[in-house]
C-alpha cells in the first residue's frame, strides 16, 4: 500500500507543476517545496545534462558547474539510457538572443 501512495504523491506534484503558470508561481512553489541546497543540486543536474548535450567534456562541464565527475556520470546515464525527459525539454527551449 505504501507504494501507492507514494504514486499517488508524485502524480500530485507532476500536476501540480503542470498547473504553473508564470515564472513568479514556479520561484514560489519550489522555494517553499525544495531547500537552497536541494534547489541547487536539481538545477545543477539540469545544467550538466544541457552540457553533455551539447557534447561538453567532462573537464568544461566540472569547470563550469562544480559538478562532481560522479553526477556528470550519473547524468549522462540518465541521457543514454532515460526516459528522454531531458531531451523533450531541451527541443522545447527557445532560443537565446
Amino acid at each position: 500500500m505504501a507504494n501507492k501512495n507514494v504514486d499517488e504523491n508524485i502524480n500530485y506534484l507532476f500536476q501540480t507543476i503542470l498547473n504553473i503558470e508564470t515564472m513568479e508561481e514556479c520561484e514560489a512553489l519550489f522555494d517553499d517545496l525544495c531547500t537552497k541546497m536541494e534547489l541547487a543540486s536539481i538545477s545543477q543536474r539540469l545544467v550538466v545534462a544541457k552540457m553533455l548535450s551539447e557534447k561538453k567534456v567532462y573537464s568544461d562541464i566540472v569547470a563550469q558547474t562544480g559538478a562532481s565527475t560522479a553526477t556528470i556520470s550519473r547524468v549522462n546515464r540518465s541521457l543514454a539510457f532515460g526516459k528522454g525527459g531531458y531531451e523533450k525539454l531541451f527541443k522545447k527551449e527557445q532560443p537565446e538572443g
